[in-house]
């Protein structure tokens, strides 16, 4: 298992290099220039020549990205462009904000998705089913900034229960986590409930009820185990739903995370400012996805065994046993 995961987190090199390449050439050949965005229309040629100069931006672009790429390896992520920050100061006061929002949304869509699907698919076309079901697609297909809009709308301007910016406290907290795990566990919960019905079908459950099992254990013990895969599949994609929602959160939300950070950087084409928290994000989001193969694992024996070395018996005792 652990060479394994040294695989996998090797693996995430040519991942991380490869967004690089990709964010790195659609900014160098988009439209506008850094340079006239960072000193204002009234710059001379000279201080604009001066700024793209000190910065490396009159090199070729191959050698631009080169000489990103040998300060990145060694930890520097460059200066933003507009506030003369180190990306790396940046990031550090705002990458918490981004992770609480993003794992208190996921940890809400483990919550909700699964008890959730596991009701549904325990009672089957009745009443709670049809209508969740039917709720469920209607928040799956609510965009995000329209959520977090009507609650805002609702919670803060009518009812005036909660903030409608900021993320210092609990209270603040309520409204962004909601829009941040609203898609994940509304899709998801339909998810388990079709796994649960596709297990709880097959012989061997009918066998545990037929040895006079109860319910909650033939559900808890036979059921919920083998039906966990896909639940873990879907909940690993929501985890980059949630990465990338931040961006529409945070800045619907007012809250001082990676997400606003980069659409502020993209305004103002602040070219280190938006490869530093791409970077970070993508690294973020394949760190998940590699936890998310460790779960398979813990599941599910049959994947486990791909991954761990059988143990050698020795050559007496294997003559022996022939």
């Amino acid at each position: 298992m652990t060479r394994y995961i040294i695989k996998r987190l090797l693996q995430i090199i040519p991942i991380v290099i490869g967004v690089s390449i990709l964010v790195f050439t659609m900014l160098s050949f988009a439209p506008g220039d850094p340079a006239r965005l960072a000193l204002g229309v009234n710059a001379t040629q000279e201080q604009l020549y001066q700024f793209k100069e000190e910065r490396g931006l009159n090199d070729p672009y191959p050698v631009q990205y080169i000489n990103y790429v040998k300060k990145a390896v060694r930890g520097d992520l460059g200066e933003s462009y507009i506030s003369k920050q180190q990306i790396s100061d940046m990031v550090k006061l705002r990458l918490p904000n981004t992770l609480r929002l993003s794992l208190t949304g996921i940890a809400l869509i483990v919550i909700v998705q699964i008890p959730l699907g596991i009701a549904l698919a325990v009672k089957q076309n009745t009443v709670f089913d049809n209508t969740m079901r039917i709720v469920t697609l209607i928040l799956a297909s609510m965009p995000e900034f329209w959520l977090g809009l009507m609650l805002m709308l609702l919670f803060s301007v009518q009812l005036k229960w909660l903030p409608s910016t900021g993320f210092d406290s609990v209270r603040h907290m309520i409204m962004p986590v909601i829009c941040a795990s609203t898609y994940g566990w509304a899709s998801g919960s339909r998810l388990t409930r079709a796994s649960m019905l596709e297990v709880i079908r097959q012989d061997y459950i009918k066998t545990a009820r037929a040895k006079g099992l109860d319910e909650r254990v033939v559900i808890r013990k036979h059921a919920l185990k083998n039906a966990l895969m896909p639940t873990i599949t879907s909940i690993g994609v929501s985890v980059g739903f949630c990465f990338g929602g931040s961006i529409v959160i945070e800045q619907l939300f007012s809250i001082n995370g990676m997400g606003k950070m980069l659409v502020e950087a993209l305004r103002q084409k602040d070219m280190p400012v938006i490869m530093g928290g791409v970077i970070i994000i993508a690294i973020l989001i394949a760190l998940t996805n590699l936890i998310t193969d460790l779960a398979y694992a813990a599941v599910d024996p049959r994947i486990r065994s791909l991954y761990v070395k059988p143990k050698k018996i020795p050559h007496k005792e294997a003559m022996n046993n022939a």
